[in-house]
């Protein structure tokens, strides 16, 4: 592996990229030698003193920089080791018109997942529980929730809500929440879902390995059986720097 330090620096004159405060130019002038390749995945970045000297800035201007670059998932900083170029991650594209779970879409891209259960159990439901599933008074609610990994690469948190009486047991779902449905005849056939940008708090950046303030993407879904009811309300956190949701349109006749 070359020398990061020199690979960064090359030999010819630092000239940062002109326009906006001087954090943003040295945060686009160190992303600029990691897409280029002058630093490889894996490479350790100078130290925040060597930094300052060789670009004539201030500390706390490679700091700022720095952060933002660790936020942007370009940079990774770990306690004690230093800050590093972040692993090439590969993004992973699911559709928005077809109704599948998350264990099934990955297994249809050959992708090995698992789960880690944040929670399983049977609650006295809250109001927007109540209002949304549709619960009768005194009618309890299930919720699970799970983090879903690759590998060891933590993907999305998932947080759902059905009534107990479709889930009387939490405990007795395996990898697939729709498998198991299917099992009852409960599974969804329609959903609705809403996507929207968001940044991370501390709980969930640290379930998903990313700073707090990393961007992600929140997802609400309302499934529906084929009578109109729901069954599923579920609201998950998607990384956003490992996601991507795709969906066709048509021209409309």
């Amino acid at each position: 592996m070359a020398d990061a330090p020199d690979a960064l620096f090359g030999t010819e004159a630092i000239i940062l990229p002109q326009g906006g405060p001087l954090y943003l130019q040295l945060k686009r002038w160190i992303a600029d030698a990691v897409a280029r390749g002058a630093v490889k995945p894996g490479d350790a970045l100078p130290s925040e003193r060597d930094l300052a000297t060789k670009v004539d800035v201030s500390r706390v201007t490679v700091r700022k920089a720095v952060q933002h670059l660790v936020r942007d998932g370009i940079l990774v900083q770990r306690h004690g080791s230093g800050t590093f170029v972040a692993p090439h991650q590969s993004r992973v594209e699911q559709s928005l018109s077809q109704l599948t779970s998350f264990t099934e879409d990955m297994a249809r891209r050959g992708m090995a997942v698992r789960a880690v259960w944040l929670d399983r159990g049977i609650y006295d439901p809250s109001p927007e529980e109540t209002m949304i599933l549709g619960l009768s008074p005194g009618e309890r609610v299930a919720r699970i929730a799970r983090l879903r990994l690759s590998g060891d690469m933590p993907l999305a948190i998932e947080r759902a809500a059905l009534s107990a009486v479709t889930m009387p047991d939490p405990g007795a779902i395996a990898s697939s929440l729709y498998a198991h449905l299917d099992k009852s005849g409960n599974r969804p056939v329609r959903a609705i879902q809403r996507i929207r940008a968001a940044n991370l708090g501390e709980g969930d950046a640290g379930l998903l390995e990313i700073p707090a303030g990393a961007a992600a993407l929140h997802i609400e879904r309302i499934a529906y059986l084929p009578s109109g009811k729901v069954v599923e309300f579920t609201r998950s956190v998607y990384r956003g720097d490992t996601y991507d949701f795709v969906a066709e349109l048509r021209v409309g006749k």
